[in-house]
């Protein structure tokens, strides 16, 4: 497999990409789930209000169709009362001409002929009303203030006719032949009409229905309740909202309950009434709530384990990099004395070397070799002088100073020290210290000259001549200026130290 494409793998099989791509991607897989419950959360609304639609085009047709049936018996008996035709016949004929069967419908009182005192002349029912009085009725005293009132639907009132029932008065004027009041016409049309129309219908458990004369009356309202009829709705909210257009939508909260609706509405053609429907928002997202906390559970549990194994995952393979990463350090490492290994000795040299040829700064380079040590495992032991080899290692690192200082296992009882930027004189006292620091350690050794452990020391400093530019044109022209030169050369020193009596330090500059 090509580097580079082991690279993009190995980056994107990382735990810090695996944690961001769960994150991704349970941040789509919620945002999909969002927006297909907001997706069902508006067809909610979308199917509640054709339902509303729906609901109000049925209550607006049944009354708009009732009221021009009585309308039309209205009439009737306004253009027939003065027909001097119908006035000769007998009471009962004429009564039967001039009142046609709409009066006998359910939910219908009688049809009366006020005279322009308001009292009765003519009641549908029989020939000779009973005596009575309805010049106090807004029905009768509309017609008297207004020629041309047209059909009058009246506010709600108990019938003192028929046990105080609850009504509406639909009323119309009669004109004499020269154009002065005569009286009106009027049917009493039973509230229980309108109750009865309502109740059929449903709009959930807090929806309403409400029928509602334009001046803000309140003619009949589903759910039914006694207490409301009547109600006078100017200054309310959603009546304000009504009064401004012909039909419409909107969201209020109601002012007979508190409940949040959205009303649809429309004004009757022709009439003075507006047809009122509000659907509870409770009751329009009532299966979706519960839909989307079934769905939110769902996905809540899913991406809780999705979220556990992708942790899961990171967590190993975090683990596994970690352990790569030791399984490398131990590969670069020499096992007995934590130190660089003579691989990882070979990479630093090479890549110190290249940047002292670059940079024109000294390298240095010690040789460390502890003194009569085959005579020390002769002596004690080899797992004594593992011990040993293991101590002197940990000195001679502790004895370096900075970071860029590497010490290393060159086999066997030899040590190399690598010092970037360090001069003879640098190199030669930092060895000084590495070879006191061990004999301070104070290790027994018979067969030493000082009867304890000691090391002797080479160093070979090299530094290239001039600027860096100068020493990389003519360093392939000079002997010394290779790598293995200056290794041999602290090579050489250490047998100089060795030589002169162990547990020395000499050095030497490459040339």
């Amino acid at each position: 497999m090509p580097k580079p494409f082991e690279r993009v793998t190995h980056l994107f099989v990382s735990p810090r990409w695996v944690l961001a791509g769960g994150a991704l991607l349970l941040i789509a897989m919620f945002s999909i789930c969002g927006a297909i419950l907001w997706d069902a959360r508006q067809d909610a609304f979308d199917r509640a209000q054709d339902a509303a639609r729906n609901t109000m085009l049925v209550i607006e047709r049944d009354i708009a169709r009732n009221i021009q049936l009585y309308d039309l018996s209205l009439q009737a008996v306004v253009d027939g009362v003065h027909d001097p035709r119908l006035a000769s016949l007998p009471p009962d004929i004429r009564r039967g001409y001039l009142f046609d069967r709409a009066a006998d419908a359910e939910y219908l009182g009688a049809v009366f002929v006020l005279d322009a005192r308001g009292d009765i002349v003519m009641d549908s029912r029989v020939s000779e009303p009973e005596p009575a009085n309805f010049a106090d009725r807004d029905y009768f005293q509309a017609h008297v203030a207004t020629r041309n009132a047209g059909l009058y639907v009246s506010h709600p009132y108990r019938s003192r006719m028929r046990q105080l029932d609850p009504s509406i008065a639909l009323s119309r004027r009669i004109d004499n032949p020269d154009g002065s009041f005569s009286g009106i016409v009027v049917i009493a049309v039973q509230l229980e009409y309108f109750h009865h129309l309502m109740a059929g219908l449903a709009l959930g458990p807090h929806g309403t229905m409400a029928l509602i004369r334009e001046d803000g009356t309140l003619l009949m309202r589903s759910p039914y309740s006694e207490q409301v009829i009547g109600r006078d709705l100017r200054g309310t909210g959603p009546f304000t909202k009504m009064s401004q257009a012909a039909e419409g939508q909107f969201p209020d909260v109601a002012s007979i309950d508190g409940v949040k609706r959205i009303y649809s509405y429309r004004h009757l053609p022709g009439l003075p009434l507006i047809v009122e429907i509000a659907t509870a928002e409770t009751d329009i997202y009532a299966n979706w709530r519960t839909r989307a906390w079934h769905i939110g559970i769902v996905m809540g549990a899913f991406g809780l384990a999705f979220a556990v194994l992708n942790l899961m995952f990171a967590y190993s393979l975090r683990q596994r990099a970690r352990a790569e990463s030791a399984l490398m350090m131990l590969a670069r490492l020499d096992s007995l004395t934590g130190l660089s290994n003579r691989r990882t000795l070979d990479e630093l040299l090479e890549r110190e070397w290249r940047r002292a040829n670059r940079s024109g700064q000294p390298l240095s380079i010690l040789f460390v070799d502890i003194d009569r040590f085959k005579n020390y495992n002769d002596t004690y032991g080899h797992q004594a002088g593992d011990d040993v080899l293991a101590v002197v290692a940990k000195c001679i690192a502790g004895r370096l100073s900075r970071a860029g200082d590497v010490a290393a296992r060159y086999g066997g009882e030899e040590f190399v020290v690598v010092l970037p930027h360090t001069g003879r004189e640098g190199a030669l006292q930092q060895a000084e210290t590495m070879r006191h620091a061990v004999a301070a350690l104070g290790i027994a050794h018979a067969g030493s000259e000082l009867h304890k452990v000691t090391v002797s020391i080479g160093v070979a400093t090299w530094q290239a001549d001039g600027h860096a530019e100068h020493a990389r044109e003519h360093a392939p022209a000079q002997p010394g200026r290779t790598l293995a030169a200056v290794l041999r050369a602290a090579d050489e020193a250490l047998y100089r130290a060795k030589q002169t009596g162990r547990n020395r330090v000499f050095g030497v500059q490459v040339a």
